[in-house]
């Protein structure tokens, strides 16, 4: 899983260069049916959109959908500014970051959502079992892997830091992708890992011990990731996929089984390990409140470089 967000500067122009051509619209399949392609990455968070295609919510809004596969937040943003999709899936800092980049990005929908309960979430900062590190406090000083650099996951852990008492400033990140951390925790490459699920899992069932909840401790009811387009796509189009997502939104978070059923068909995680991750929240609201604190605290720690209007972003 990689929701990270690295957008080319040759991107920056292109969502003024196409403005020029007026607003871009679905390409209707048959009489009242749009055809849409979300770009979407494969992992447990976007179980809803799977879902809600399968149980036909789209098509009751007259949307055929396409979800096509992409490998994080740069993809999804360059996907959607380039035309290639209407919406996409990608994490709250990287949506900050392209906004204050100045791409005409705009929340539709929420993406998934921390259960805000520590123990019980799909996000998590694991320690090898005889580490001495015990507490969120502890990880001052110490190198913790993070699956990309100046987002959501070393916010999120320096603000747990700080709220259990401790002092993030000599906190050492190391970039390392979600599947590499367990072994890299266990040969000492790193002291700490902050992984999601299915490796929160993963790890601990190799014997990693976790230590802090970073989504669920760092603000109150985190909005992690969001469904988002440009304003290149067709209004009424936007207002009947916005209709789907929640409705999709609020099945995956009433039914967990048909959740773990559908994670089957398009992740690659075991049968075994899905029985027993932890499975996020899915609200259909966006917490806004939980958005502006990411920021705030995205640029107290230099993640961000100049103040982002959340309000513009999720409007």
């Amino acid at each position: 899983m990689r929701r990270s967000l690295v957008v080319p500067a040759v991107l920056l122009s292109a969502l003024s260069s196409s403005a020029c051509g007026g607003a871009q619209t679905a390409t209707p399949e048959g009489p009242g049916k749009d055809k849409v392609n979300a770009g979407v990455i494969a992992i447990v968070d976007t179980a809803p959109i799977h879902l809600g295609k399968a149980k036909g919510f789209f098509d009751e809004q007259n949307i055929d959908l396409t979800i096509t596969p992409v490998q994080g937040g740069a993809a999804s943003v360059s996907g959607a500014v380039s035309g290639q999709f209407q919406f996409a899936f990608a994490n709250t800092t990287s949506l900050l970051t392209a906004k204050q980049q100045g791409l005409d990005v705009k929340v539709v929908a929420n993406g998934v959502s921390s259960t805000g309960e520590p123990g019980k979430d799909f996000s998590a900062v694991l320690v090898k079992q005889d580490s001495p590190i015990q507490s969120a406090k502890d990880l001052a000083g110490k190198k913790i892997s993070v699956n990309q650099l100046k987002n959501i996951g070393d916010t999120t852990i320096r603000e747990t830091v700080r709220k259990n008492g401790g002092d993030p400033s000599g906190i050492e990140f190391v970039e390392l992708a979600f599947p590499d951390a367990p072994a890299a925790l266990q040969n000492g490459r790193v002291d700490a890992i902050w992984v999601v699920e299915p490796f929160v899992s993963q790890a601990i069932s190799q014997g990693a011990r976790p230590v802090a909840w970073n989504f669920a401790e760092a603000t109150a009811d985190l909005t992690v990731a969001m469904y988002f387009t440009t304003g290149k796509t067709d209004a009424d189009l936007t207002k009947r996929f916005t209709t789907a997502m929640n409705k999709s939104l609020e099945y995956a978070d009433s039914h967990p089984d048909e959740v773990r059923e559908i994670l089957k068909t398009y992740t690659k995680i075991s049968p075994e390990v899905i029985a027993k991750i932890y499975l996020p929240k899915w609200p259909p609201q966006v917490n806004k409140a939980s958005v502006q604190a990411i920021a705030d605290l995205a640029l107290a720690d230099g993640v961000l470089n100049a103040k982002v209007d959340v309000s513009a972003l999720v409007p």
